[in-house]
């Protein structure tokens, strides 16, 4: 079935900020008395605060949780969200999408907040159809809500005839819960392993090789 849309990840796929997501919990995590290693913490990168911390400090109840994921974006907003840039030709494969009669999806963990910086930094407002945050659902990813919901908003579409593009196991499991197939790319920098594990159909090493490789790709189908 040809494709009519795709949903794209932002953090690590269109931008690069895991880095920058790490050192801000790296910070709470501190700052609650806890130590993790940057690759314990970078493991979790891709999920929201609901599951990120739970994973990393089991029985966190609701309120603690919370508080932690505020703290992570007040220091990521305040320190590190100005730095983030966007990866090479990461608008010219959304215009390369929408030139090509497809819908441009953002459907990410971000905050709104964060969303609206990244359309400005990415400069796609008038290419992005929809868009889905972490303010539109109960959970998020691994979860399939922001999948779920960006699929509603793209009514009548079936899940075959969108494909997800993201960086990390996280987006490919939601993905595939929704029945929606899934492309990696390496920039989120997770092993080959863990992408194809989760269930990923193709690996690109960044949104650049997508568009170089765009005709052949899954999203051209």
């Amino acid at each position: 079935m040809t494709i009519k849309a795709v949903l794209f990840d932002i953090d690590g796929t269109l931008v690069d900020s895991n880095d920058y997501h790490v050192a801000a919990w790296n910070e709470v995590f501190e700052h609650a008395g806890a130590h993790f290693t940057a690759e314990q913490i970078h493991d979790q990168i891709g999920k929201g605060t609901d599951m990120l911390v739970p994973t990393l400090l089991p029985g966190t109840d609701a309120a603690e949780q919370e508080r932690m994921g505020d703290e992570h974006g007040t220091i990521f907003k305040s320190r590190f969200l100005d730095r983030v840039v966007p990866f090479a030709e990461a608008r010219a494969l959304l215009m390369r999408v929408a030139d090509s009669g497809r819908r441009v999806v953002l459907a990410s963990s971000a905050s709104s907040d964060e969303l609206d910086h990244y359309l400005d930094l990415l400069d796609v407002r008038g290419i992005v159809s929809v868009s889905t945050t972490s303010d539109d659902v109960e959970k998020t990813k691994p979860a399939p809500d922001i999948f779920a919901v960006a699929l509603k908003k793209l009514a009548p579409l079936t899940p075959a005839e969108v494909i997800v593009v993201g960086d990390t196991p996280y987006d490919i499991e939601a993905a595939a819960k929704c029945d929606i197939r899934a492309v990696a790319v390496r920039s989120g920098k997770f092993d080959d392993d863990a992408l194809t594990g989760a269930g990923a159909i193709a690996l690109y090493d960044d949104v650049a090789a997508l568009l170089a490789g765009f005709e052949n790709s899954p999203l051209d189908r």
